[in-house]
């Protein structure tokens, strides 16, 4: 079945910056997508086309974007009769309509809005649900996998005001035996976190981030791991949680070395540590604390620094901003065996056909894969069924806090639900690569 009308409108993100939002027809009826922003993004990025315009919204407007869904993408898709379920051929049409390397003619926002509204039509083309479309699309067989959540709790970085350098502190209830255990598991521990962060910093440093995290007033990475420990502890759940961290180094590198203080204006360069420096200093917050996978260690351009560090550790090493969900970043990374982990997010390639392709390029060198939200969501819930269709048993997705983050979770929720009695299993950690060695999941 074809494409009969495509309409797109500017909606706004869970940070009050306008987005695009797609509404894509067929005789089965109206199927609706919402497209995420990120705030750190990496600068190989598909590019998000924002209006520019200062008077309005900030110069974020994306009145462009649309335009180009309803002037261009969404004209042409109809005219061309490519079928709903033809998944590839139609992202394939839309990414030669803009016809740049990077989207930014069109705006991978314009186009990422109508390549998730063509799943949605998909799989009701099908009679079947978003995740076995997505799964079938992608040639993945069940049983299905459902994903270890990965909640950030605690913020730094650029999400925070605090003087925290790393962007995220995340708990991993790898040791849940189903996702709805690891849901339990992780808004327990988030209220006991509350709680210890509240008795420790005042009421104040209790107010949530862009992502539902906290982001109290810590002076640098030990003391914030230091409070995860404790809350997993008097949660009762040493046994079941690891901790990840996301750093976005690249937000902090400068002139070839890495500022710590990088939030204060008056930050002394004489205390700038090299990329080895910073490795030593992983690896010491590996042997001190059951840390599985951290992202974005170093800078998006100091492959040297990731490759020395790949070799020398045995947790999971995820690229985001390194490797920006793009097939040729990706392959470079391979070659220099740079990160064993994937951190997939959809608008930063822009289609879901290149989603998948990255994912799967990634898994052929034995990478982990999680699929990742952004810091601006929205209420949209693709990502849930990208996770379990594609059975790379990570997701990243904010805490259990702030509605577009706990949407996820509850898709995920019920598509655990629907899949009882036919196979499915939880992840647990089988889903992270360790080192050298690639994810159990993988192994199978």
């Amino acid at each position: 079945m074809s494409v009969t009308k495509v309409h797109a409108r500017q909606i706004f993100d869970s940070r009050g910056n306008p987005t695009v939002e797609v509404d894509l027809y067929t005789e089965r009826g109206r199927f609706r997508a919402a497209v995420p922003s990120g705030a750190s993004t990496g600068i190989h990025e598909a590019v998000e086309l924002r209006d520019g315009d200062k008077a309005n919204y900030v110069g974020k407007g994306v009145l462009k974007a649309v335009t180009n869904v309803n002037n261009i993408l969404g004209p042409e898709l109809i005219k061309s009769g490519l079928k709903v379920t033809q998944q590839k051929d139609i992202d394939d049409f839309l990414i030669k309509l803009d016809g740049t390397p990077n989207k930014g003619k069109l705006g991978a926002n314009a186009i990422l809005g109508v390549s998730i509204a063509v799943v949605e039509a998909g799989a009701a083309e099908k009679g079947v649900p978003v995740y076995q479309h997505l799964a079938e699309l992608a040639g993945v067989k069940p049983p299905y996998v459902l994903p270890c959540p990965a909640f950030n709790v605690i913020n730094g970085g650029s999400h925070a005001g605090n003087k925290l350098a790393f962007q995220e502190f995340m708990l991993l209830p790898t040791g849940a035996s189903t996702f709805t255990e690891a849901m339990k598991i992780g808004t327990e521990t988030y209220h006991t976190l509350k709680k210890v962060i509240s008795a420790k910093y005042g009421i104040d440093a209790v107010n949530v981030g862009d992502e539902g995290g906290f982001a109290p007033n810590v002076s640098g990475a030990d003391e914030a791991l230091e409070l995860l420990s404790e809350a997993i502890k008097k949660a009762g759940y040493e046994d079941k949680i690891k901790i990840a961290l996301d750093v976005a180094s690249s937000e902090f590198y400068k002139d070839g070395k890495y500022d710590l203080d990088f939030k204060n204006p008056n930050s002394d360069p004489q205390n700038y540590i090299s990329g080895t420096e910073l490795a030593e200093l992983y690896l010491s917050y590996c042997s001190k604390y059951p840390i599985v996978s951290i992202e974005d260690p170093f800078d998006q351009d100091d492959w040297e620094a990731w490759a020395h560090f790949t070799k020398r550790s045995s947790v999971q090493i995820v690229g985001d901003d390194l490797t920006v969900t793009n097939p040729l970043r990706i392959r470079t990374a391979i070659e220099k065996k740079a990160c064993n982990g994937l951190l997939l997010k959809i608008n930063q390639i822009g289609t879901i056909s290149e989603s998948i392709q990255a994912a799967q390029l990634s898994q052929s060198d034995g990478w982990g894969v999680m699929v990742s939200h952004r810091s601006g969501e929205t209420e949209n819930t693709i990502i849930a069924d990208l996770v379990v269709a594609l059975g790379t048993g990570q997701i990243k997705t904010g805490a259990p806090a702030r509605s577009e983050r706990v949407a996820k979770y509850n898709a995920l929720l019920r598509i655990e639900e629907e899949t009882v009695g036919s196979g499915a299993t939880y992840a647990g950690g089988k889903g992270l690569a360790r080192g050298l060695e690639a994810p159990a999941l993988l192994q199978k």
